[in-house]
Parts: C-alpha cells; sequence; structure tokens
C-alpha cells in the first residue's frame, strides 16, 4: 500500500509528533508499505529516500518550529514520487488542509492522528486569547469530522474528542516504543563524569522541549525547592528550547543553580544512558496526548513523579 504522511513537524525537530511520526512511518514500512513523508524544511535536516520537503518560515515566532508556505504545485510532486493509497494526516491545520485536498482529488481516505491539545499552543500565534483556543478546538473537531477515521494517542484523548463533538470512527493506537532498548541501556560512566553526577548523587531527571506549553516554570519551582533541603540532589533536564533562560534564573534566584545541569538536547544510546542516570523522572506537563518520555523512563526502569493529567494518567499508576 502507498501510503502519504503530511505532518508539520519531522525529523531532525525533537519532539513527539516528529518521532511519533517516524516510529508509525518504519513500523509499516517494515509491513511492506511504502510510505512518502511530505514536511517542512527545517535547519539541519538530512536527506531521506521518500521524504519531500516543502518550504517553511524556520523558528516560527522565536519557538523551534517551521510552519510550511504554500506549495501550488504539491500534487503534482507527490504524484512524481507513487499515487497514494490513503493520505495520513498528522495536523488539522497547514500541510492537514493539503492532506484533505488531495484525497478528494485523488479519492482516497483520510486518516488523522490527533496528536495534540492545539488550545495548549496558541502563545506561539501573535493575539493569543480565549477566543483563539476556542477556534482551534473547534477547528480541530471539524477537521476530524472531514475525515474517514480518527487515531487517539491514549484512551483519555478518544473520550475527549467524543465529548467534543467528533462523531467518526475513533481508533486508540498509542505510539510504540522499544522497550528493550531502554532495558538494555547500562549505567555510563563517562557520561556521568562529562555531566558532573557523582555517585552518591540523588538524581532528579526530566526530558522534554523547553516550552511553555510543557508547564515546566511550575516543575523547575518545585525542584528548586527540593534542591535547597538536599545539598546532595542534582537536577538533570535533557532538552532545549525557548524558556531555557527563563527556567535557569529559577534556579539561580534560589540559589542552587550549581546543582542543575542543561544537558542539551540527546537522542539515541545518549537519551538512553541518561534515563539510567536518573533516580527518579519528574513530570509536570497537562497537555500531553500520550507521554512518551513517561513511556520510556518506565522502559529504562526509573521511577515517575508526575501530575495526574491526560497522557499520563494512564500510563502511570499511583
Amino acid at each position: 500500500m502507498n501510503i502519504l504522511m503530511m505532518t508539520n513537524t519531522y525529523k531532525p525537530h525533537v519532539g513527539g509528533v516528529a518521532n511519533s511520526v517516524a516510529t508509525f512511518r518504519e513500523a509499516l514500512i517494515k509491513k511492506g508499505n511504502r510510505c512518502l513523508v511530505v514536511a517542512p524544511h527545517f535547519d539541519n535536516e538530512q536527506e531521506e529516500d521518500d521524504v519531500l520537503r516543502v518550504h517553511a518560515i524556520q523558528n516560527f515566532n522565536g519557538s523551534d518550529f517551521s510552519v510550511s508556505l504554500p506549495t501550488p504545485t504539491l500534487l503534482k510532486e507527490i504524484n512524481e514520487f507513487f499515487t497514494p493509497d490513503i493520505v495520513h494526516s498528522h495536523h488539522p491545520f497547514l500541510l492537514g488542509n493539503s492532506a484533505l485536498r488531495i484525497s478528494a482529488l485523488e479519492n482516497t481516505p483520510t486518516v488523522f492522528t490527533h496528536h495534540t491539545l492545539y488550545e495548549r499552543y496558541t502563545h506561539y500565534i501573535p493575539g493569543d486569547s480565549e477566543i483563539l483556543k476556542d477556534l482551534a478546538v473547534k477547528l480541530s473537531v471539524e477537521y476530524a469530522n472531514l475525515c474517514s477515521c480518527v487515531v487517539a494517542p491514549s484512551e483519555a484523548i478518544r473520550d475527549l474528542l467524543i465529548e467534543r463533538g467528533v462523531h467518526k470512527e475513533i481508533r486508540v493506537i498509542p505510539t510504540g516504543i522499544d522497550v528493550e532498548s531502554f532495558q538494555r541501556a547500562k549505567l555510563d560512566k563517562d557520561l556521568q563524569k562529562e555531566l558532573g553526577v557523582g555517585k552518591k548523587d540523588f538524581v532528579i531527571g526530566h526530558v522534554s522541549r523547553l516550552a511553555n506549553e510543557k508547564n515546566q516554570h511550575f516543575l523547575c519551582q518545585c525542584v528548586a525547592e527540593f534542591l535547597a533541603k538536599r545539598a546532595d540532589a542534582k537536577f538533570l533536564l535533557v532538552g532545549d528550547g525557548e524558556t531555557k533562560e527563563e527556567l535557569q534564573k529559577i534556579f539561580e534566584e534560589k540559589g542552587v543553580a550549581a546543582q542543575v545541569i542543561f544537558a542539551g538536547v540527546a537522542k539515541g544510546k545518549r537519551l538512553k544512558r541518561m534515563y539510567k542516570l536518573m533516580d527518579i523522572f519528574a513530570f509536570t506537563s497537562t497537555s500531553e496526548t500520550q507521554g512518551m518520555v513517561i513511556a520510556e523512563a518506565l522502559s529504562a526502569s526509573t521511577p515517575i513523579v508526575a501530575l495526574e493529567a491526560s497522557g499520563v494518567s494512564e500510563i502511570v499508576k499511583n
């Protein structure tokens, strides 16, 4: 089967949606399908077979997202690769709109994966307001009802979509994780030394993009209070983003900056070894549709402390 996957974010962008698209694509290819990904250009991207990039505005409004620009010849360019049997859309706007048009022109079904609580991301748009948040919810519901089938990453999101008025068939399909690869990862003494983590340090860990929608200001305030009481504790924060400087100031004001390690973005084996350094994994986001990093931490046998929220409560058991 020829599957056309249209997404507003893809590798090398680091985030849940990009990882999910890549993971599903790999799994579908292993099952004998051919998958063409249409995604915006990103800085430092690598050429990849069956990935078609469209022109985009980089670092939109100070974020690490790219925003695709209109591409009138998109269908023609896609048809140079193949004719799709099914269109899989990963967003209800931008390339998501193109997905619906292409599906109509090619007379193929459209599947839509509802990855994101879009109303939690309106702060990236100038003129953010409650009206804009309501519009984001309405847009995603109307889009879902134009598709043939909707994929929800968790039962909580399925229930929320039904409550909001999605009447099309909804299938719950979480993004998979290679659990064994996290279990096989070993404690890396060189990495410990590089990061300045002592053998007897109590390490609180967190992995995520550093962004307002992740509720990390609250997380860092809580961690800073703990660090002030525990001289043997360290906070290992893995990730990067537009709020990094704001988060650093929280620890500086509390006088515990020396106990905090901003490790930057980590992938692959390095990321898995980061989890092995953590005594607990702390997570305070309330905007997740599926808590991928929580599942990764659990796969690495790292205990979780998290807020009860969508994308969390189905994974973390009290």
